[in-house]
């Protein structure tokens, strides 16, 4: 973030005493009721939670995760740079109401977004305003309740990462557990029951003002179309609230799986528990898909989910090799996606030049290579390298199109001149042309380089 947005935000949230002074101790009517004979998880003692959450450095550090995240203007269409402005005028007005157990979120706003297999993802945009609020709120119960939640769990939790759940996976196999039953929660994020939900965060939280508020932004609806449409179950993906609401629901599972002394990891929706048979796989299969829908009123996705080998199922992209040693290993999904994505960005009809075109391949490439990078197959990604390159080289004798242009071109490289006019008037197709003597002469490796094509060996 640069320095004079930095000190803009500090400027913004100097939060004077008037701001920071204590909270009416009333609590409005109609706030969330709490759950009779429940406990909090935590020892830490919630009851005046909402001072915490309003607390100076804690909105210091939320307002620069929602500048620093940027993102789309919700319903308001008040963007992320006109927020810290908002909050100098308005926020004496939303902390009262935050703190008298007042405030009221907005509906968020209906998205649809393309899913990497295939079909569309509703994502639930919230205001800026909100998001604010809900990562404030994220930083204090996040603190309070990653504690208790099962080692096995991964998603959405500070300092874990999808690259540490497939290495426990691999763990997992290496102890000899060969078949993984593979579970897929249909829908989940639009099916999580608001009062299962509600139930368990007041067992570790005993502040109404906190309480009411969540239910508030369960309950804030969407806007599509124009409308607002109401909205009695799910927890919309999107805002910082959710990923942990998310951890909360399926804590459930993990604790239950963790009662039956299964190995498993989990990271969000996405569940391997790894056993040494396959009869014993279905038959988990079969007890867990029960425990799902009848104790978690979630739906088991029958055709994602699966008994099978590791290596014939993919987890967080990755598969693994067979033996007494498995390596981690690229899903085939994921190559198919990468390839897809690379024949997007160097598409013949763009027109782009081709330094443009490597521009926006680097960036794609850095980023696919930070996490596939993680596998233990250097020969599949050499492999990716090699067809990239060819793609580029095909590419570029596409556009020379014309036989007179493609001799001048390559001999202008440094190609021989016999080499160049038998590559020049041959009838094969650019693909095959492309790994020819000629074209690797006129754009060895060294030439993308020099163009900033990074390499994923």
């Amino acid at each position: 973030m640069p320095d004079a947005e930095r000190r803009k935000i500090q400027g913004v949230l100097a939060f004077e005493p008037a701001l920071e002074g204590e909270a009416p101790r009333r609590v409005d009517e109609g706030a969330e009721p709490f759950a009779a004979g429940s406990e909090p998880e935590s020892p830490a003692n919630t009851e005046r939670l909402m001072e915490e959450v309003a607390e100076a450095e804690n909105l210091r550090k939320a307002l620069k995760r929602v500048m620093a995240n940027k993102g789309c203007a919700g319903v308001d269409r008040m963007s992320c740079r006109e927020l810290p402005e908002y909050l100098k005028a308005h926020w004496p007005r939303i902390r009262e109401e935050l703190l008298a157990g007042r405030y009221k979120p907005q509906p968020v706003l209906r998205v649809k977004i393309p899913k990497p297999d295939g079909g569309m993802r509703d994502l639930g945009i919230p205001t800026v305003l909100d998001r604010f609020i809900q990562q404030a709120l994220l930083q204090r119960l996040q603190a309070l309740w990653d504690g208790t939640f099962s080692d096995s769990s991964y998603g959405f939790r500070p300092h874990r990462s999808a690259h540490q759940a497939v290495e426990r996976a691999q763990g997992y196999i290496r102890q000899g557990c060969g078949i993984v039953v593979d579970i897929d929660l249909e829908k989940f994020f639009d099916r999580v029951n608001h009062d299962d939900l509600m139930n368990e965060i007041a067992k570790r939280v005993t502040d109404k003002r906190v309480l009411k508020l969540v239910r508030g932004y369960l309950n804030a609806g969407v806007l599509e179309d124009g409308l607002v449409k109401p909205v009695d179950e799910g927890t919309p993906q999107g805002g910082p609230l959710s990923p942990l609401l998310s951890n909360i629901v399926l804590d459930k599972l993990d604790k239950e799986l963790e009662k039956r002394g299964h190995r498993f990891v989990r990271y969000a929706d996405d569940c391997n528990i790894y056993v040494r048979s396959e009869r014993v796989g279905q038959r988990v299969m079969e007890s867990i898909g029960r425990f799902i829908e009848k104790k978690l009123r979630l739906k088991v996705n029958k055709d994602k989910s699966a008994v099978g080998k590791p290596k014939e199922r993919k987890f967080l992209g990755f598969s693994f090799t067979g033996g007494k040693e498995p390596r981690r290993r690229i899903a085939p999904k994921a190559l198919y996606r990468f390839r897809a994505r690379v024949r997007e960005l160097t598409r013949r009809t763009r027109g782009a030049r081709l330094e443009r075109i490597i521009e926006e391949l680097a960036k794609y490439l850095r980023g696919w290579r930070a996490y596939f990078g993680f596998c233990q197959t250097p020969s599949v990604l050499k492999e990716q390298d090699e067809w990239l390159r060819r793609r580029l080289r095909s590419l570029i004798w596409k556009r020379w199109k014309r036989g007179r242009v493609r001799f001048r071109e390559l001999r202008a490289r440094g190609v021989g001149k016999d080499l160049a006019a038998q590559t020049a008037g041959s009838s094969h197709s650019p693909w095959r042309i492309s790994h020819s003597p000629a074209l690797t002469c006129a754009f060895p490796n060294a030439f993308f380089k020099r163009l900033g094509l990074p390499s994923l060996a």
